[in-house]
């Protein structure tokens, strides 16, 4: 079974950069999508990018591109979202999310969460 594990949330000031990173067990990255999804309170959960190290593919929500990237540490078994010139906005609970499969680069690219079989406990980004 694949576990994930978020660390690096943190309160920052505007224009401040975060690294967040997941730890996965269970998952070679080679024949799944990999996702960042965030979700504010009262607000629905929304896709951040996804990352499908098989195809070399990535993509990232139009409000954060230009300023999340998504990389895979392969050998640390560690995915991370670098985050800069954060926002308000961007203050929300960072979710880790894994596909069982790699499907499409349709899921990929609508980073619909239902889609999503693995979740992480998530990790607090505030920023003001």
């Amino acid at each position: 079974d694949v576990q994930l594990v978020e660390s690096g949330g943190d309160s920052v000031q505007t224009g401040e950069s975060l690294r967040l990173a997941c730890v996965s067990t269970g998952n070679n990255y080679n024949n799944n999508i990999m996702a960042w999804f965030r979700q504010a309170p009262g607000k629905e959960r929304e896709g951040v990018g996804t990352f499908y190290s098989g195809g070399d593919r990535t993509f990232i929500v139009d409000s954060a591109k230009g300023r999340f990237a998504i990389s895979l540490d392969k050998d640390k078994n560690t995915l991370h979202l670098q985050m800069m010139d954060l926002k308000p906005d961007d203050t929300a609970t960072y979710y880790c999310a894994a596909t069982r499969y790699y499907i499409s680069d349709a899921v990929c690219a609508r980073m619909y969460h239902p889609e999503f079989d693995y979740w992480g406990q998530g990790t607090q980004v505030t920023v003001s």
